[in-house]
This record gives structure tokens, sequence and C-alpha cells, in this order.
């Protein structure tokens, strides 16, 4: 099993950059708000015009963006802009990274923005479609091993 992940292509496990939403860093807080409430996401890469990630956007991060000292302030949403709110760190990975190396970022981030060789987003990697990996592979060691006893 161990051989069988280690050897895993990170372009084998990704989810394609056509299928992930994502925000421009231009994009008003609103708009990212509305993206990462109909897509489901707690949180989406940005993405400039050329296809480079310059950060993530989270709900958390929108919502203590307009966290005003006695509610929150709504009507701030439209005005403010995702690169104003944006997590510029973000956990990266190429491709031809290994699954281990994929799995050890994981541990502290939901998802990994994948990049090709120009640096250009590609995709991502999430922490859950690792562990379903991980989790069919052992399922299928522990079946193959199960020996049943004759009585």
């Amino acid at each position: 099993m161990l051989q069988e992940l280690i050897g895993l292509s990170i372009l084998d496990l990704m989810t394609d950059v056509n299928r992930v939403a994502c925000v421009d860093p231009e994009n008003s807080l609103e708009h990212a708000l509305l993206v990462l409430v109909k897509s489901g996401y707690s949180a989406i890469p940005v993405l400039d015009r050329s296809g480079i990630v310059q950060g993530t956007i989270s709900k958390t991060l929108i919502l203590d963006s307009i966290l005003g000292l006695e509610r929150i302030e709504f009507e701030h949403l439209g005005e403010q802009k995702v690169k104003d709110a944006m997590n510029p760190n973000v956990t990266k990975i190429r491709p031809h990274d290994g699954f281990v190396r994929a799995l050890e970022l994981a541990i502290n981030a939901p998802f990994l923005c994948v990049e090709d060789d120009d640096g250009r987003f590609i995709g991502i990697l999430t922490r859950s479609s690792m562990l379903n990996r991980i989790h069919r592979s052992m399922k299928t060691e522990m079946h193959s091993s199960y020996r049943p006893t004759s009585s």
C-alpha cells in the first residue's frame, strides 16, 4: 500500500482549474461571498488575470473584514475588494511533487493550490481527496489480506 501511495500522481488526485471556484483580487467581497456560498466551499483561491495565485479568500476572512464594533457591517461588502481581505499566504505544490510531500503540506491546509512550472494555477489538491485515496488503499489491502477461518 505504501509504495502505491508514494507513486501517486498529483495530477490524478487534483481537481482541475475548470472545476474550481475562484475569484479575482479586484472582485468585491460581496461577489466573493456569493461564490463561496453558491459553491459550498469555505475558502477558494484568488487568481489574477494571468492565472497566478494571489491568495485565498474565506467566509471567515470576509466576515472579519466587515465586523464593526457593535455589528456586522454588511453594507461594506460591495465596497471592499477581495485583495483587501484575502490571505496572501498560500500553500502551493507542483504536479511533479510527490504524494508524501502533498500529504505533509495538507496537514495544515484544507487544500493545496497546484501550479505548473510557470507558476500558473492548474487546480487544487484537497486534503479530502488524499484521505479518500488513503482510505481506499487501506480497505483494499485489508480486504485482500483477510483470510476467513474455516470452522
